[in-house]
């Protein structure tokens, strides 16, 4: 036969379906080949092998069938069955192209086929995974960054206190839309999403559960509610912001997926209005050093600045500061971030308007130099005078409140006039407008 299809297939042991369908593909009586795995690792490698796959037919109680492993076959062309007779989870939601039953029949196995999957050796078929995430607009998201012992944590603490406050504009614009439309939520979110987290620390917090691995990992195999994910996290009454903890130890990060975790920056976005992230500097991947583990072990920061409508990289006023911040600032806009996203903060700034002069003409000559062309568009430093800051810290209080003003208003002022950040292959959902789709109405052709 020219065609086929070309099945793999993994379920529990002695599986009557599994057998069934075997028995089929064997005696002829449906027309495919029937690949069986014995484990989750060895459908991902007869995924990724490069050979020609019609359709995942997989057992829905094992627990390795997540969201991951359903976007790698989607990655392929190739679509996922689901056998599940009390259908668990929202498999639509993870991207699951049917879900069946453990009885059927063969002309049902084929209809279901016909419908979803492609031939081996036909026209080739997109399946470009839907994004299903929960309704809502997004909220943006900001960065924050720096190298160790600048205090980008603490400008992050500031900067979600001055946002929660509604001292930058458009932060108070998108949460006046929101609550028109009835959408009840935090308006500001700060998430430590370090691979040291410092934040449960800085808040004095007495419990480190729940933290963003609770989140990340609820997230591989559905999406959960917004009454859920904000339990996730804390309120913190004497800033007015919530705040969702960091990893417990930095070798945790080998338990984050990189597709859950982006659903979970997702979900985050549509719970608040402005989502603070306290980041790592380091964005190296696999195509600078030819390491996946590095990648990996990155991919918090990587996830977060590659959807960030803005990047603040903070830096010391000393001369090893200034490189620092501006190796840092290279990094990211090497990363693909465009220099008009980015705002410099000068952390512990002289008061003297002298010296903050000669510190903006020395990291504008170091940012003209190290970038080039590409530093076009970014804006000048914010200067963070020293303040009673390890004091409010110490004693759970509001930070000082001109700081944390000047941060929000300057953010929102660089938001303003660089917009939304466009994220390739995601958009928020549309309203049809009524009679948009006159153009798709069926026409008559002329005769031939």
């Amino acid at each position: 036969m020219a065609e086929r299809y070309v099945l793999l297939g993994l379920a529990q042991a002695r599986a009557d379906w599994f057998r069934t369908i075997g028995t089929w593909a064997t005696s002829a009586m449906l027309p495919c080949e029937f690949v069986r795995c014995v484990s989750i690792d060895e459908l991902r490698a007869r995924l990724r092998s490069g050979r020609a796959f019609s359709a995942v037919v997989v057992d829905g109680s094992l627990p390795g069938v997540d969201r991951d492993l359903i976007a790698l076959a989607a990655e392929m062309s190739v679509s996922v069955l689901v056998i599940d007779e009390q259908e668990r989870r929202d498999w639509r939601e993870l991207g699951v192209a049917a879900v069946m039953a453990t009885r059927f029949s063969r002309d049902e196995l084929l209809e279901v086929l016909a419908a979803t999957s492609v031939p081996v050796g036909s026209a080739t078929y997109d399946a470009t995974p839907i994004d299903a995430g929960a309704l809502g607009a997004r909220g943006r998201l900001v960065a924050v960054t720096g190298p160790g012992g600048t205090g980008a944590s603490t400008v992050a603490i500031a900067l979600a206190q001055g946002l929660a406050a509604g001292d930058g504009e458009l932060a108070r614009r998108r949460s006046s839309s929101r609550r028109l439309l009835g959408v009840r939520s935090p308006e500001v979110l700060l998430a430590d999403l370090c691979r040291t987290a410092d934040q449960a620390m800085l808040h004095d917090s007495r419990v480190v559960v729940p933290s963003i691995q609770e989140v990340v990992e609820a997230h591989r195999t559905a999406t959960p509610p917004r009454s859920s994910l904000l339990d996730q996290t804390f309120e913190v009454p004497a800033r007015g912001y919530r705040l969702l903890l960091g990893l417990r130890r930095p070798r945790h990060w080998v338990a984050l997926r990189a597709r859950a975790l982006e659903s979970t920056l997702d979900s985050l976005q549509r719970l608040a209005d402005m989502v603070v992230a306290d980041i790592d500097p380091d964005l190296e991947g696999e195509s600078e050093t030819g390491s996946t583990d590095v990648e990996e072990r990155n991919l918090l920061a990587r996830a977060t600045v590659a959807r960030a409508d803005l990047v603040v990289v903070v830096g010391e006023p000393s001369m090893k500061g200034l490189f620092a911040l501006v190796r840092t600032i290279d990094e990211v806009v090497g990363f693909g971030v465009r220099a008009e996203r980015v705002l410099p903060v000068i952390n512990h700034a002289p008061r003297g308007p002298r010296a903050r002069a000669e510190l903006t003409r020395g990291l504008s000559a170091l940012v003209s130099f190290s970038l080039g062309t590409a530093a076009a568009g970014l804006v000048s430093p914010l200067y963070v005078t020293d303040r009673s800051v390890d004091d409010a810290l110490r004693d759970g209080v509001a930070l000082p409140g001109s700081m944390a003003r000047m941060l929000a208003r300057g953010v929102a002022a660089v938001l303003d006039r660089a917009g939304p950040a466009e994220r390739p292959g995601a958009s928020d959902p549309e309203r049809i407008v009524p009679g948009s789709l006159s153009a798709f109405t069926t026409q008559e052709h002329p005769n031939p």
